[in-house]
């Protein structure tokens, strides 16, 4: 029998492995080895999926030594730290975040979630982007406010409208920029400093940005999101969230974890491990693809507006400058005609895919307000530009002049 000390060198190899990164490697470095070690058993060159849903311990002691949290160690995959293929992941997307530690989740939403009632209770108030996603949207509007949690949604890239907003009951910020969909950007830097210099959480969704692009912690953040089903997996094949943050804070979410259990697979932890292995390439060409894409739709006479953070006509391209290293690939747009000429021109793509979510290999194009976004109030949506004419696309990794065909070639319809 394979005893179980050697799962716990494995899990010390790959925390060494992530630190040494952390102080010596380039990103793209990182992306293809940090948090990785070789297997001690078999020597394996890839990290293995532990598709197991329990842990042996070598004797009563010890497993009584693990639940009572005096020994570390595996115990259950619901339980943190889950299986060795989930602490490879998280010690990968922590270095690259520059963050301490993390933990996984099913979903985006179950990270949201998990880092919400892990910090908010009856009274407290949190303050959050007016344009979020959807979801994210629905939880904090319709899921918080029945437990007597406070909520306002803010226009997050005008600073003094965060002042103004701000309580004495304010336990938490919510970020997220670029905004889904309209692309509106924050500023990560001062927001943070105002919530640190009155003792607030700031967490902040980094799905559109990635860690490639942009580095909320390094920038004052207490914390950051994902959805790893968009760019961490990349390939649209996948369900999956991580929260990044300090150890404490991350031991505080665990323990809803333990008992709401939405954590992730093994399978979708080792392919978000594969997923970052080459983030920094797809992301790459992401942005460059999006630029170009940007351009065309701005000189196109059928095109209202364009929003990417990457373009000089963007509201808040200085701030964007100022804290994103990359524009990404995510790019929406206001079509001539509004909602039929946006129908006319989703339903005319060909290579194109009419599609919701984001960040795979090959471009999906969307409406957000009937689709993405429809459980916000028409109100809402108006008063945040979440308009009919709305197009969001998330440029792939083809050739950026066959993308702009496509886009061409439809436009030309309507």
């Amino acid at each position: 029998m394979i005893s179980t000390p050697s799962a716990i060198i494995y899990l010390s190899e790959a925390v060494i492995g992530t630190e040494n990164m952390k102080k010596e490697k380039k990103f793209s470095t990182q992306c293809v080895h940090a948090g990785e070690a070789p297997d001690l058993l078999y020597g394996v060159h890839t990290t293995p999926i532990y598709q197991t849903s329990t842990f042996i311990f070598d004797n009563a002691q010890q497993g009584a030594a693990r639940f009572a949290g005096e020994e570390e160690g595996y115990i259950y995959a619901r339980v943190p730290p889950n299986t060795p293929t989930h602490v490879v992941f998280v010690k990968k997307i922590a270095a690259l975040e520059g963050g301490e530690t993390g933990q996984t989740f099913s979903s985006g939403m179950a990270a949201i979630t998990a880092v919400a009632l892990s910090q908010l209770e009856q009274g407290d108030h949190l303050l959050s982007t007016n344009v979020v996603y959807g979801g994210t949207y629905g939880l904090f509007s319709s899921i918080l406010t029945r437990f007597g949690i406070e909520v306002s949604f803010v226009d997050t890239s005008d600073l003094e409208k965060v002042k103004k907003n701000l309580r004495k009951n304010t336990k938490l910020i919510f970020l997220e920029t670029p905004a889904n969909p309209t692309m509106i950007v924050s500023d990560i830097e001062e927001i943070c400093k105002m919530a640190r210099d009155i003792g607030v959480l700031s967490v902040v969704d980094n799905t559109f940005a990635t860690p490639r692009f942009q580095r909320p912690l390094q920038l004052g953040a207490d914390v950051v999101v994902h959805s790893c089903t968009k760019y961490i997996g990349g390939h649209a094949d996948l369900l999956g969230g991580v929260v990044v943050g300090k150890k404490d804070f991350i031991k505080s979410v665990t323990s809803v974890v333990n008992c709401t259990g939405g954590i992730m697979g093994p399978h979708e932890a080792w392919l978000c491990i594969r997923g970052l292995k080459t983030l920094h390439l797809r992301m790459e060409r992401h942005a460059s693809n999006a630029i170009k894409v940007a351009g065309f739709l701005e000189a196109h006479p059928k095109i209202e507006w364009v929003r990417y953070p990457g373009l000089q006509s963007h509201p808040q391209y200085d701030i964007a400058k100022k804290q994103m290293t990359g524009f990404s690939g995510m790019i929406s747009f206001g079509i001539k005609g509004g909602i039929e000429a946006g129908r006319k021109l989703m339903n005319g793509v060909e290579l194109c895919s009419l599609a919701v979510s984001l960040g795979a290999v090959d471009t999906l194009i969307q409406h957000p307000a009937s689709m993405t976004h429809a459980n916000v109030p028409v109100e809402v949506k108006t008063m945040t530009g979440i308009t009919d004419d709305l197009v969001r696309i998330s440029v792939g990794v083809e050739e950026a002049e066959d993308i702009i065909s496509d886009l061409d070639q439809a436009l030309a319809n309507i």
